[in-house]
């Protein structure tokens, strides 16, 4: 199949020099030997995934009817289709899950709290519609354990620090039903901490926001710092106590967004011990298609167009303004020069898979818009001359070593007792 997904990909690929630098990053590709290599690695060490949108996208677009949606079919051809399935799971060789239970940040207040739980329910009927393909994990022992046994080994991410609504009290029951990390931010900043694409309100961390991370580090709970500002990003690695992941984000040298994180950024994550799990978004991998995506959504909003459709589900209005302005290429090569830099900066063992399928819109790089298309990212790793060491590492070991360490954190913690805070009037 791999070899399959790259005749494919390369297939699409523009002719040399059509296109900017960035995105002609497809050649060379690849060699056989370089595909079963990946191939061996992946098999033997699964990836742990550090996002995923999924319950989300059926809750929104399939009405939350979670037995409804066979997770055990292709949930591509379904209406509206997903990124996610148990069969591509498997050939994308994906064995662990972080699930994010996102929430809107315009749903705030105690609304937020009961939107967030239903969001943690859906996981767990997922989970209990799939038992023989999918556990729930509660932290690295089990999780690598339920991985090597066939089954997706299924934790939970509370993705945006607006769900816990001020009270460290919700944080813990999060942590009770199985929660193992927690974003600070999303979009938007709260009053404790900002987000990297809303105005400070915290100008890093207030005391409150010191206390959610101390909390964290009791419970034994990952610190996610993707989507928080860069303030924010230093406040957080000055006073943890445990490594912090950033669950799906990118480098910014590479490509210049704001969610993308600095050098500076990646440095201290790599000496906090942490892991950065890169995402698979195009609009964060390359400059040259955010622009032209920009450009896209003007276009789609002037026709009275969806702006968030791609590929086959564009609207027949945009495509002759697509036609007029090809989408540029970004492939598994763009991805792999962003865990190439972040390895580069924060060093091999601080970078990780968090690709944000089925939170990036039915996009992706080419041959990679679903979770099947992992494989790819590492042959190409491969070919560059990544060791199976490096990529194991890459693939779960590192993100694995950080989840064992906050728990270590946590029973050093033992002895503390909660901390009664609230962030609300």
């Amino acid at each position: 199949m791999l070899v399959a997904l790259l005749l494919a990909a390369q297939a699409s690929a523009p002719m040399p020099g059509s296109l900017p630098a960035q995105t002609q990053a497809f050649a060379p590709v690849p060699s056989r030997r370089d595909i079963a290599r990946a191939e061996r690695v992946l098999t033997r060490t699964p990836i742990i995934d550090g996002h995923n949108d999924l319950p989300w996208e059926i809750r929104d677009g399939h009405h939350g009817a979670v037995e409804a949606v066979d997770l055990t079919a292709n949930t591509s051809r379904i209406d509206p289709p997903l990124q996610t399935d148990l069969p591509r799971m498997a050939n994308g060789h994906v064995g662990g899950q972080f699930w994010s239970v996102w929430i809107p940040a315009t749903i705030t207040g105690p609304a937020a709290v009961e939107t967030t739980i239903e969001q943690i329910d859906i996981v767990h009927r997922m989970i209990a519609a799939n038992p023989a393909r999918m556990a729930l994990s509660t932290g690295a022992a089990d999780m690598a354990r339920i991985a090597r046994g066939g089954r997706v080994a299924s934790l939970i991410g509370v993705e945006g620090g607006h769900q816990i609504d001020g009270r460290l009290s919700v944080l813990r029951q999060y942590h009770a039903l199985g929660v193992r990390y927690l974003t600070l931010t999303h979009g938007k900043s709260v009053g404790w901490a900002d987000s990297s694409t809303d105005a400070p309100r915290a100008n890093g961390l207030t005391p409150f926001g010191r206390q959610v991370v101390a909390e964290m580090n009791r419970l034994g709970m990952l610190v996610d710092v993707a989507h928080v500002s860069d303030a924010t990003m230093a406040a957080v690695l000055a006073v943890t106590k445990a490594p912090v992941i950033a669950s799906h984000s990118n480098a910014r040298a590479v490509a210049d967004r704001p969610r993308n994180i600095p050098d500076a950024l990646l440095r201290a994550i790599g000496v906090n011990g942490g892991v950065v799990m890169v995402n698979a978004y195009p609009a964060f991998l390359s400059g040259t298609w955010n622009d032209w995506d920009n450009a896209r959504i003007a276009a789609a909003r002037a026709l009275g167009v969806p702006t968030d459709r791609y590929g086959g589900r564009t609207p027949v209005a945009l495509r002759d303004w697509i036609a007029a302005h090809p989408e540029p290429h970004v492939t598994a090569a763009t991805m792999a020069d962003h865990v190439d830099h972040i390895a580069t900066v924060a060093g091999r063992a601080h970078v990780g898979i968090g690709g944000d399928y089925d939170g990036i819109s039915g996009t992706g790089p080419e041959g990679m818009t679903g979770v099947d298309g992992y494989p790819l990212l590492f042959a190409e790793l491969a070919r560059r001359g990544w060791s199976d060491r490096d990529l194991a590492g890459l693939a779960q070991g590192n993100v694995l070593r950080v989840l064992a360490r906050a728990e270590a954190v946590a029973r050093s913690l033992s002895a503390m007792p909660p901390v009664d805070a609230t962030d609300r009037p």
